[in-house]
């Protein structure tokens, strides 16, 4: 127990701050992050208006590992082990310098260690996830809170373990179906660049020479080899400032919200992107109401964690409506562009019978079929479709490089 004890990481804090008599005191206090000393410091009526982290200078590549997200994959396993040890009724403080002591993230060893501290000094795990909104979202502390209410904390680790399981998954399933038309295009315009750069330069030289007349294709490639020598320069500024002001406008609300509508109504993703918020939020709902948490909260909590601003305003009126006596089924009704009938029909059932939970997690589990099968076409498709892509590109290529080569050597 004692070397377990050893295992969090206790720092030290330079203080300043107001005693309850309103004098200015100022110190060093140790704790095992910058939230458990505020608390600590609470505890005996000091203020503070001042805290900062007393350490030595770190390595610039430590800093960037502290600041990685932390992956979902990463806390599903986190709450499920959790989940097991709390079931197995060893100690929660134990349990979580253990798991911390076992994590091999940076970031996330040191996030673990501090909730450690937290629970260790009183605070429930709900409170103590909730000083670090960056890795655990309202969410989840609610999951938890519900877990802890009814005394069932257990079931609700698992829960939420599940349910970041399920959205790995699904993120997972997206990024193996893009890494093969990624490797394709990059390793495409490393040929162009080849072709280009290299290529280009001396092939102009031959026509020049020769007094050859290039083909079509090889003067479309002379013109962009020259359009690129000649303008460069501009693309060198005008492209980077075009992407920072893409990034800075999506990120706006104005932006996101019509980023949000475009991206929901492009013909070859639009059905796909639907099924995926349909099933983060049957998935939420389900997983709120199997953990005891009221409709309305359930509701409320979704809306807030909810990426796409269409579906968030949704939710949050069915929100509303719910809370003046209407029903969720009717309010889905109004919006059949983005919840199918289907779902509809099937809340309405699940309402009906009082296993609104249960219904919920039967359209997740047909949905992520479909998410899947989605995904699985896609990838076969893409493939057949890449290499035509491919081998048009390639042949124009060969074309305009050919061509230029066959007049030269018909000269000699």
């Amino acid at each position: 127990m004692i070397l377990l004890a050893s295992l969090i990481i206790i720092m030290k804090y330079n203080y300043k701050a107001r005693n309850i008599e309103g004098g200015v005191q100022e110190g060093v206090i140790e704790a095992s992050s910058k939230e458990a000393a505020a608390l600590l410091l609470q505890k005996y009526n000091i203020f503070v208006t001042s805290l900062s982290e007393e350490r030595a200078g770190e390595s610039f590549l430590k800093k960037i590992e502290l600041t990685k997200r932390v992956s979902k994959k990463d806390l599903a396993v986190f709450f499920r082990q959790l989940s097991i040890m709390l079931e197995s009724r060893v100690p929660v403080v134990q349990t979580l310098q253990s798991l911390a002591a076992q994590t091999n993230r940076a970031s996330f060893k040191k996030t673990v260690a501090g909730i450690a501290g937290l629970v260790e000094e009183g605070f429930p795990i709900s409170d103590a996830c909730a000083f670090y909104p960056k890795v655990f979202d309202n969410f989840y502390i609610n999951l938890i809170k519900s877990g802890e209410a009814s005394g069932k904390i257990s079931d609700a680790l698992y829960y939420v373990s599940d349910h970041f399981e399920k959205e790995s998954d699904i993120i997972a399933q997206i990024k193996q179906a893009m890494v093969y038309p990624a490797f394709v295009i990059s390793v495409l315009f490393v040929v162009m660049a080849i072709i280009v750069i290299q290529l280009m330069p001396k092939i102009a030289e031959l026509i020049k020479e020769t007094g050859v007349e290039p083909s079509f294709f090889t003067k479309m490639m002379l013109n962009f080899y020259k359009f690129l020598g000649d303008f460069w320069w501009i693309l060198a500024i005008i492209l980077p400032i075009f992407i920072v002001f893409l990034i800075y406008y999506f990120q706006s609300k104005s932006g996101k919200k019509k980023y949000d509508k475009i991206s929901l109504k492009l013909p070859l993703i639009k059905e796909f992107l639907k099924k995926v918020f349909i099933v983060r939020f049957c998935s939420n709902i389900s997983t709120l109401l199997i953990a005891g948490v009221p409709i309305n909260r359930a509701l409320r909590i979704t809306g807030e964690t909810v990426d796409n601003t269409i579906y968030k305003e949704i939710v949050l009126e069915i929100e509303q409506k719910v809370s003046e006596g209407e029903k969720m089924s009717q309010v889905l009704l109004r919006h059949q562009d983005y919840f199918p009938l289907f779902v509809t029909q099937i809340v309405k059932v699940g309402e009906e019978t009082g296993k609104l939970d249960k219904v919920l997690t039967e359209v997740v589990n047909f949905y992520q079929k479909e998410i899947k099968r989605t995904i699985d076409l896609f990838s076969a498709l893409l493939e057949p479709i890449i290499i035509i892509l491919l081998g048009i590109v390639i042949t124009f290529l060969a074309i305009s490089v050919l061509s230029s080569l066959y007049g030269v050597i018909g000269t000699v």
